[in-house]
């Protein structure tokens, strides 16, 4: 819990968001830190508990809901208190690790207008593996480049089944994401995000031989070459950039 602290690097006028707060271990630690917490919880007994136990807090807001539904924008706009949060700091439920990402960071082809300052998660490892993973390695993949196009992504600290009671039966990470801009950008977004989707639809096949269904092979293998680019490569050997250069190099399609 230290550990996530530290790393979301609480300024006293930050606005928190915490997803999944449970019974409020975290949402203790982060409330005399902050400007305000707004915790979402979609547990109607939790929401409860926590609303006899933090219910004298003047900073503290509890909405209960599923965070991937709820418009946070609309909710908090009558509550000047509470509007805009800029960092998130939360423990997530894993089975939607993917889902709540994508609600925070936005896509490729629709970033989050709004980014946050900084994203502090407790995840599972094998996630946050993927999340920060370098080309060439295992672990790189479409959900690398992804998150990884909209924010830089760095390890905390790994927690070990054995931190938790019960004991889970993975092992988990704390990262941070800092959602910011590339030096080099997608000129179409969505172009982008569709080759990187086709193109780790097979990781065992070469690049050429996923993409071949959408661009012309003649095509594909003269910008690889222009771009120096092994024309055996397979998805996993790109960088997030070179991911970047060949879409651009196709134009629009």
């Amino acid at each position: 819990m230290d550990r996530i602290v530290q790393a979301a690097e609480i300024q006293q006028s930050d606005r928190i968001l915490e997803i999944g707060p449970g019974t409020g271990v975290l949402t203790r630690r982060l409330l005399p830190l902050a400007s305000s917490v707004v915790a979402v919880e979609i547990d109607r007994d939790l929401c409860q508990l926590l609303t006899q136990k933090l219910k004298k807090v003047e900073n503290f807001l509890l909405l209960q809901g599923d965070f991937l539904n709820l418009d946070l924008a609309t909710l908090l706009a009558p509550l000047p208190n509470f509007q805009k949060p800029n960092k998130v700091v939360a423990n997530i439920p894993y089975n939607i690790t993917g889902p709540i990402l994508e609600k925070l960071l936005g896509t490729i082809a629709e970033p989050n207008p709004e980014p946050y300052e900084s994203i502090v998660l407790l995840v599972q490892k094998e996630v946050a593996d993927r999340l920060y993973a370098k080309p060439e390695s295992k672990a790189f993949g479409a959900l690398s480049v992804r998150v990884q196009y909209l924010a830089a992504c760095e390890q905390i600290c790994i927690v070990p089944a054995g931190a938790f009671q019960p004991p889970p039966k993975v092992d988990s990470a704390v990262v941070r994401l800092r959602p910011r801009t590339l030096s080099i950008v997608a000129n179409n977004p969505k172009q982008l995000e569709a080759l990187v989707k086709i193109g780790f639809s097979a990781k065992r096949k070469m690049l050429r031989n996923n993409l071949k269904a959408i661009v012309d092979s003649d095509r594909l293998n003269h910008l690889l070459q222009e771009l120096n680019i092994n024309p055996q490569a397979r998805a996993e050997d790109l960088s997030v950039t070179q991911w970047v250069n060949l879409s651009n190099g196709l134009g629009d399609g």
